[in-house]
């Protein structure tokens, strides 16, 4: 469970930027505003608080370029030790790789109603989805269809190849919804449409024939929906790994 701010029943917000001015702006701003913060200046130092569970966040906010521990890979981190949504904050540009791992980002300089908009505004309704909660993560007949061919480790080393192969697709698929390119948004649903397809990666494969489906012209609102379908592919794929550790344990 995460904590809670106790007046508003706001979420704890985890804030970790190295720059100590930034830091105290922010977390200022967010006290204000009602929100119990707890701070960071270093991504070593934002897991150590979660591995001695200092705080239990509903929210994380990073900076998005820090010295040492930083970015996707920090993302990673926080991902395996908390189920917080997860922010980037910076002052231009985020990388796409981020903006691939994150659940969003906001630019500097912000203000407390641009942070009320994103905090609360994404606590109060929940995020669109176009998955099917009663779809299975992978066929079971194509999975025991491969467990009589072949032996344990192969038929996890194939689903290894198709998690690792559906990370990067969703990470490429994140920088051409960045850029707004329409057909390689459709090439790249058309390419996990296939793989996920032949291994049985039933939730992963559907999306991805989605993508395929968007019309070319990138004006159209159906581009709203591949933000979408990203989110549901990270949770596609979150699924695929659940069910390796499950059913084939390394």
């Amino acid at each position: 469970m995460f904590e809670r701010s106790p007046k508003r029943q706001l979420p704890v917000v985890l804030l970790i930027d190295d720059d100590l001015v930034s830091r105290e702006v922010a977390a200022t701003v967010l006290t204000m505003t009602g929100f119990q913060v707890h701070t960071a200046e270093s991504g070593d130092a934002a897991l150590d608080m979660l591995a001695r569970e200092v705080c239990r966040p509903g929210v994380i906010l990073m900076d998005a370029q820090m010295p040492g521990l930083s970015g996707k890979k920090l993302i990673s981190e926080l991902r395996g030790r908390t189920k917080a949504r997860i922010f980037a904050v910076s002052g231009s540009d985020v990388p796409p790789e981020v903006v691939n791992a994150a659940d969003g980002f906001l630019l500097k300089p912000f203000n407390a109603e641009n942070l009320r908009q994103l905090l609360v505004g994404n606590q109060a309704e929940a995020a669109p989805t176009l998955l099917d909660p009663n779809e299975p993560v992978v066929s079971m007949e194509v999975l025991a269809q491969l467990r009589r061919v072949m032996p344990e480790s192969g038929v996890r080393q194939i689903y290894s190849v198709v998690v690792a192969d559906l990370s990067g697709r969703i990470e490429a698929l994140g920088a051409a919804i960045a850029k707004g390119d329409a057909a390689e948004i459709r090439r790249i649903g058309h390419a996990i449409k296939g793989g996920c397809g032949m291994a049985g990666a039933l939730q992963a494969a559907r999306l991805g024939a989605l993508l395929e489906a968007m019309p070319l012209n990138s004006k159209d609102n159906q581009l709203d929906n591949s933000a979408v379908l990203l989110s549901d592919l990270r949770a596609a794929a979150r699924g695929l790994e659940r069910m390796l550790d499950a059913e084939l344990p390394a």
